[in-house]
């Protein structure tokens, strides 16, 4: 049976989202008309964003929210600028982050939005009116028990400052809640920036020692952003060796390991990392076949692919960023016994876990020091962790199947347990 959204949302991303959802529903044995209602986005918005540019001319940006599903609380996602923004890309974004708020156990269901632009070839007045623009445009879809944003690819926490200001300036009074992600002077959580690098270096380690992996294992990073830097500067502090890092224009390849602090330096200086002298200069798909222990995507989706995923020489493989592994590749890796893959909607969920503190922070106006903040974070890492090992170990399943069908099953059963308005 054929449904008109799938007609809409043709896209490769949304199309592996649906998949890799397809076969875990297979595995759970939900019934057709319950899966139906799990799997399709309840909003998708697209708005014209005008912008009075630096030279006088207006030009017009398209935004785009996907809320997937409110049955458990209020939706949760991020915010990106990018010139490949695209209403299925965002989509599939705000499927991965339903399971990935369920499987973690917040009360959330999943989010995205996007604009179609090119955030690097913005002047900082045009994205404030870029972004307070948008954010006008989302009021009627947004709210701290409605949609709450948070910084993505392209955006920051300046972004975020202006976003709540817009709202705020709309309501009449402050409200931090409308975004995390911000700065803390404006409500913003302690450790929030950290969180999403420093969590998936918690689960790296988790898996180093899961494997009995000796110290001064090497690191390589696909993506040396917010992300990809955090995580970088943590698993150091476990003993590892970052041998490998890149960026959109470059990747840079050492095998007695990179000057983390020089690299970013040369980043803030060049805004890339092409031509810095720590290593040598490769290319990002060269960069993904380097032998290490720990094979870390950062960037962008669907880059371990049906072409690279059987030639990949890592023991474990650390989806830092979302959907790096395309669902072709998955087929590939579940025969190779020698890599232990940390799933991407568990990998990269410290990032939303501390958006959750913070969105709890601000709604009771009493904040947490940093110390409490990544003391809860570990536990509920940990504890999912366990959890998606546990499951995968009874049903003999492999690990992104096993964390999808923990997420999924929630979702699916808040649903049922809710009824069907009429």
């Amino acid at each position: 049976r054929k449904n008109p959204m799938n007609e809409l949302l043709q896209n490769p991303v949304f199309q592996m989202a649906c998949q890799q959802y397809d076969a875990t529903a297979d595995f759970l044995q939900i019934p057709q008309d319950e899966r139906e209602r799990c799997k399709w986005p309840k909003r998708l918005i697209t708005v014209a964003v005008p912008v009075r540019m630096d030279d006088g001319r207006v030009e017009v940006f398209a935004g785009h929210r996907v809320q997937h599903h409110l049955t458990l609380g209020p939706t949760k996602g991020g915010l990106r600028y990018s010139p490949e923004v695209s209403i299925g890309e965002v989509a599939a974004l705000a499927i991965w982050m339903s399971w990935k708020c369920a499987l973690v156990n917040l009360p959330f269901g999943g989010a995205k939005g996007g604009v179609r632009c090119d955030p690097r070839q913005l002047s900082l007045r045009e994205m404030e009116q870029l972004t307070r623009r948008y954010t006008a445009e989302m009021i009627p879809f947004i709210g701290t028990h409605t949609d709450v944003m948070a910084p993505d690819m392209g955006t920051n926490e300046q972004v975020m400052a202006w976003m709540m200001d817009t709202y705020s300036s709309h309501a009449g009074h402050s409200v931090p809640g409308i975004v995390t992600g911000k700065p803390v002077l404006l409500g913003g959580s302690q450790g929030r920036k950290e969180a999403t690098g420093r969590g998936v270096a918690f689960l790296v380690n988790r898996a180093v020692e899961h494997l009995k992996i000796a110290a001064d294992f090497r690191v390589i990073i696909q993506g040396f952003g917010n992300v990809g830097f955090y995580a970088a500067a943590s698993l150091r502090k476990y003993g590892a060796r970052v041998t490998g890092i890149s960026d959109y224009y470059s990747a840079i390849y050492n095998e007695k390991g990179i000057d983390l602090e020089a690299a970013s330096e040369h980043i803030q200086k060049h805004h890339s990392l092409m031509g810095f002298q720590g290593g040598d200069e490769i290319s990002n798909a060269e960069l993904l076949l380097q032998e290490c222990e720990v094979l870390i995507p950062a960037a962008i989706e669907r880059v371990i692919d049906k072409h690279n995923a059987g030639k990949i020489k890592c023991r474990i493989l650390a989806e830092a960023a979302n959907g790096p592994t395309t669902f072709e590749a998955d087929a590939i890796l579940k025969e190779r016994a020698d890599i232990f893959v940390i799933p991407d909607i568990l990998c990269n969920s410290g990032g939303v876990i501390v958006s959750y503190f913070e969105w709890v922070q601000d709604l009771q106006n009493f904040f947490w020091s940093e110390v409490e903040v990544y003391d809860r974070l570990y536990r509920i890492l940990q504890t999912v962790f366990d959890l998606v090992m546990k499951e995968a170990k009874m049903h003999q399943i492999d690990h992104r199947t096993a964390a999808l069908a923990i997420g999924i099953k929630r979702v699916a059963s808040a649903k049922k347990l809710r009824g069907l308005f009429p």
